[in-house]
Order: structure tokens, then sequence, then C-alpha cells
């Protein structure tokens, strides 16, 4: 899974997501994308999990690009713990989304296999999402 390999700080606060995309709004490397429609955290298993929905859909021709990484630690409490005596260890990652960000592109497949692809991938993927195209958006 994905997950940065060292960082300048441990603990993370956990923020708000405001606005939209302002970066990887548009196609830069393959033919089709899938594009956020709503701003969420997404976990490295969740892209992990997308990913591999991808590719097996697609049997491994064409190319896959991630353009999401979980760079954001999310620290969480252990069960049955009384409050205070500070903040929890880090457990997993995330990557903060915006709406309007493509997430991930694919190419060297027909159009009908990217979007039954995307469709997978989108399942795997707590958010509402669309398949935009170099041609336009549909």
């Amino acid at each position: 899974m994905l997950q940065p390999m060292r960082t300048k700080f441990r603990k993370a606060h956990k923020g708000r997501i405001h606005g939209s995309a302002s970066s990887a709004v548009t196609l830069a490397f393959g033919q089709f994308g899938l594009k956020a429609l709503e701003p969420e955290r997404i976990t490295a298993r969740q892209i992990e999990a997308a990913r591999r929905a991808l590719t097996r859909h697609m049997k491994r021709s064409g190319r896959v690009w991630i353009r999401v990484f979980p760079d954001v630690p999310v620290s969480t409490k252990p069960a049955e713990v009384r409050m205070g005596s500070g903040k929890g260890t880090p457990e997993f990652w995330v990557a903060r989304v915006h709406p309007g960000r493509i997430m991930f592109e694919i190419d060297g497949v027909p159009e009908t296999v990217a979007r039954e692809a995307f469709a997978l991938a989108a399942a795997k993927l707590p958010i509402k999402t669309k398949v935009v195209t170099r041609l336009g958006v549909e």
C-alpha cells in the first residue's frame, strides 16, 4: 500500500477539505480519467482496492496512473481507553481529495473497457465520481 517513506511530523491535524481542486483537474497522462465530485479523505487501502479493480478488469493491458497519494497520517486511540493522555498513534494514511480532482487515469484500452473498469473502481471509493475523456466530460 502507498505511504510516505518519511514525513516531517509524525502526527497531523484533521483539518477540513474546503473548496474545489486547483491541481490535477485535467487529464495529463491518459485518455480517460476518474474525477472526484465530493470532498473526502481516501485511505491507502481504498486507493489500492480501486487500482486492483482497474488493472484486473483491463486484464493488465493499457496503463494506469494514480494521481492521488496518501500523505496524511490518521491517528486513532485504542478501544475503551479513557479520555486524555494525548493523541493516539498513527494507524493509516489518507489523501485529502477535493472536488474536481482526477484520481486515476488510464490509456491503451477501448472506451467501453475504460468505463467498465472505472465503474468497478468507483465502487471501491467512498465518493461520487465521473468518467472524463480527452474529448470532453460525459
